[in-house]
């Protein structure tokens, strides 16, 4: 058999499912992951989104989210406003930007052509997904150290300090690199679970981690007799230091969700009903968070009567039990080390490797898919050996969290376009048409609308953001960065929306209109040779400038 047939024939049996009939332009848009999901895998009810937003919540990140805002000058109660505010605020734009994958059946992969054409939307996609790769690694790390305290509290031995490896001095020891990578080895089997059964990761983490968590408080109340100084403990700046100051705080907790926002409709598109992922997460998401950052403060409040200083990472607070307790206090430490590696597992599949494995199967839907896209993000946490980075005296998590808040620009026209722009109608059937008479292929597959808005979005910010990585900026700049994701959201949504008034866009409605209801296995084949349709089109009422003639 000659060379090119092979390589063919080897191609064919890696290309993932798909349907028959379609373009090689249309292989390019679409897989069985990309499609809409069919009535039979929307299996997410409002309790499964309650659980997965508790599950979420319940990670190292927001158990520390209010360490940086006490320690900024605030009062324990003030920093927990903070996140309140902050987590609610969060809460409101899930929901919106997830409205569209409730009612459409979609991911952010797909939605996202609408508002920056058919091949415009690879580059926020490629984005998003390089972003979440990275946070992969670097969560995947945290969990190795859980799974460090894990081992010690078995072998006291398997210490840092005393077993340094091969590696550069100050970099990574033997027990955290192995830590490390038992986290991620075992992290594997879980991402081989399709979306709409992994529900079922985030229900037994809901019910095994928060109780380990409150465990670990009443554990450290009794340690310290109380709950500590921080509890009562004043804030120490005043006046307008003190305003601005909160309003750094509850950015952080927006900034801290600034990539679930963008693609909260790769979960909710396999929501049994629309409304099942409306309250429970405007509900679930402040209060899950809330309540980790409240257990949070209380503990490292406690550290400080215990060790004489407070100690805002629940890792190191464990490592001092271990140190100095027995077999007894050592089994404590394991179990609750063994609840934040749990922890750790469920956000890391959630924010990251589903995230990635979406996106990644939008760049290449004829071989990769959801679970091939995680394992790739797997593969691409461990080969960037997030140790160098973490360890080192760089600011590399400052350049990630602030680099998150650019995502705001890629929510605000997405928003924009659905809400305002469209008023809720998509023409499901044109995303996956690769066509130029197609009406999201605009100018040459791009919608230059939305990439003007998104540009206008960064531009608002990228001076600040420049400050905030260490840069000299006016002080003016910091204070904008200082509402850095309403300042992008807001820039980027105006310009788009000034933009479609100017050079109104295709495929849109004069009023409210979501018609994803009747949406169940999607076929999109056409007939190249007379340019139509296999399956004929619904016709929907007329909108403006008749623009509303398509329907699935």
């Amino acid at each position: 058999m000659p060379l090119s047939h092979r390589l063919k024939s080897m191609a064919d049996r890696l290309a993932v499912e798909s349907e028959d009939g379609l373009t090689s332009s249309q292989r390019m848009l679409i897989n069985h992951d990309l499609k809409p999901v069919e009535k039979a895998r929307r299996q997410w009810g409002p309790w499964n989104y309650v659980g997965f937003w508790i599950a979420d919540s319940y990670n190292i990140n927001t158990w520390m989210i209010s360490s940086s805002m006490v320690v900024g000058g605030l009062s324990w109660w003030q920093a927990w406003i903070c996140v309140w505010v902050g987590y609610s605020i969060s809460a409101c734009f899930i929901v919106m930007n997830g409205r569209v994958g409730a009612m459409y059946h979609i991911g952010f992969p797909v939605a996202n052509r609408a508002s920056f054409g058919i091949w415009g939307s690879l580059w926020p996609v490629f984005n998003r997904a390089a972003m979440a790769c990275i946070w992969y690694g670097v969560q995947a790390y945290i969990g190795g150290n859980c799974v460090y305290l894990m081992i010690r509290s078995i072998w006291k031995s398997w210490d840092r300090t005393t077993m340094p490896g091969p590696f550069e001095p100050g970099v990574s020891s033997t027990p955290d690199f192995v830590s490390f990578f038992i986290f991620w080895l075992c992290s594997l089997p879980a991402i081989w679970f399709p979306v709409h059964k992994i529900r079922h990761l985030f229900t037994a983490k809901a019910c095994f981690v928060p109780p380990a968590g409150i465990a670990f408080l009443i554990w450290a109340l009794v340690r310290a007799g109380g709950v500590g100084p921080i509890v009562k403990k004043s804030n120490t700046i005043h006046g307008g230091d003190l305003a601005w100051e909160i309003v750094k705080g509850i950015m952080s907790s927006i900034a801290n969700f600034a990539t679930l926002i963008v693609n909260d409709c790769d979960f909710t598109r396999f929501a049994r009903k629309p409304n099942d992922a409306v309250w429970s997460q405007l509900f679930a998401i402040p209060l899950g968070f809330a309540f980790t950052s409240l257990i949070g403060i209380f503990v490292s409040s406690s550290s400080s009567v215990i060790y004489n200083e407070p100690i805002w990472n629940p890792l190191s607070l464990l490592g001092n039990f271990i140190d100095d307790g027995g077999a007894a206090q050592r089994f404590g430490v394991f179990v609750i080390s063994l609840a934040f590696a749990v922890a750790q597992l469920g956000t890391n599949i959630s924010a990251n490797s589903i995230s990635a494995g979406s996106d990644m199967t939008a760049l290449l839907p004829r071989y990769i898919n959801i679970r091939r896209g995680g394992y790739i993000c797997a593969a691409i946490g461990l080969a960037m050996c997030p140790y160098n980075l973490l360890t080192s005296a760089n600011n590399f998590t400052t350049y990630l969290s602030a680099y998150s808040v650019f995502l705001s620009s890629i929510a605000g026209v997405m928003s924009t376009d659905y809400y305002v722009v469209r008023k809720g109608y998509l023409s499901v059937k044109e995303l996956y048409d690769a066509r130029k008479t197609g009406p999201y292929f605009y100018t040459f597959g791009v919608n230059w609308r939305g990439y003007t808005a998104y540009i206008a979005g960064i531009l608002i910010n990228v001076v600040g953001f420049a400050g905030a990585v260490g840069q000299q900026v006016p002080k003016g700049a910091t204070y904008i960065y200082n509402l850095n994701f309403f300042c992008g959201f807001i820039v980027s949504s105006l310009t788009y929306w000034g933009l479609c008034k100017i050079s109104p866009v295709p495929e849109t409605s004069d009023q409210w209109l979501e018609v994803g209801g009747a949406i169940d296995d999607l076929q999109v084949a056409y007939d190249a040779t007379n340019d139509e349709y296999d399956v004929e089109k619904v016709t929907a009422m007329p909108g403006k400038d008749g623009n509303r003639a398509t329907g699935f």
